[in-house]
């Protein structure tokens, strides 16, 4: 099943993506949608209003999650060119939801910043409420995976060890199209991850190279606190991030950044320098 948030006349609405139209759930957003226990059953029978799948206006897929918890350093390659070794535990960072748009929404690079990369991500999307689990419990509580791009100022990710300065900016992350449940999906085969700037693939891998899989983030994150129904996970990027380049590559006014992912879908965002 493939779950969406898109803009009406209205507000908001959380829809199933069939095949001819997607048809409206019944609630604003995928993360309501999630707080309810047979959340499954009740967007496979929906048959609310439907729009036409061309022109979708395609809002962030969990509007206001109460947690985005972001891993870095996640794939093996792009761990050896920052220059770094594999790590035993996941690296951990926070994101609020003021950074995340659309699918299809500008990013917004910051004044304050003169270096803004790109990190396309698999990201993981919670359906159950769940602590302290094993990665059997974990895996059954992911309700399904989308597409985010974790859009860094670089300058100011490392003005100290702290990462967050510079992952949170305001309107900078994609966070969509979709949510595809798990039974979609073979992880185990491996997605392909791709990001692309103005055409050209600066990013390319696939989720096999992964060092922490979704499972064992879902209970590594557990642990710490309670995971809870619409919280995000960004599972972290792949090598070919602008910042390891020679001379590095930051992204500029104008410039088109598609983040894919293989079975789920894209997000297309036009950057746009902010204004003040």
């Amino acid at each position: 099943m493939r779950l969406a948030t898109i803009r009406t006349a209205t507000g908001t609405a959380a829809v199933r993506l069939d095949p001819e139209a997607a048809v409206e759930l019944g609630v604003a957003d995928v993360g309501e949608l999630l707080t309810d226990p047979g959340w499954a059953d009740r967007a496979a029978a929906a048959d609310g209003a439907r729009h036409p799948l061309d022109g979708l206006d395609h809002a962030p897929l969990i509007t206001r999650p109460e947690k985005i918890v972001c891993v870095g350093l996640n794939y093996r390659r792009h761990i050896l060119e920052m220059g770094r070794e594999l790590p035993e535990y996941p690296t951990i960072f926070a994101k609020y939801p003021s950074a995340l748009i659309g699918a299809g929404d500008p990013v917004i690079l910051p004044a304050a910043s003169g270096a803004m990369d790109w990190e396309v991500e698999l990201a993981v999307v919670i359906g159950t409420p769940v602590r302290h689990a094993t990665d059997a419990q974990a895996a059954a509580a992911i309700a399904g995976y989308t597409v985010l791009n974790d859009v860094t100022a670089r300058d100011w990710q490392y003005r100290t060890p702290q990462w967050l300065a510079g992952k949170t900016f305001e309107a900078t992350t994609p966070l969509g199209p979709c949510l595809v449940t798990p039974d979609e999906l073979d992880l185990d085969a491996g997605l392909a991850v791709e990001c692309l700037v103005n055409g050209e693939v600066v990013q390319r891998s696939d989720s096999t190279e992964l060092v922490f899989g979704p499972a064992r983030l879902v209970s590594y994150l557990s642990t710490i606190f309670t995971l809870r129904p619409g919280d995000v996970i960004a599972t972290g990027t792949p090598g070919g991030v602008g910042h390891a380049r020679k001379p590095p590559r930051y992204l500029a006014d104008g410039d088109l950044l598609v983040t894919r992912i293989g079975g789920i879908g894209e997000c297309r965002n036009t950057c746009r320098s902010e204004r003040r």
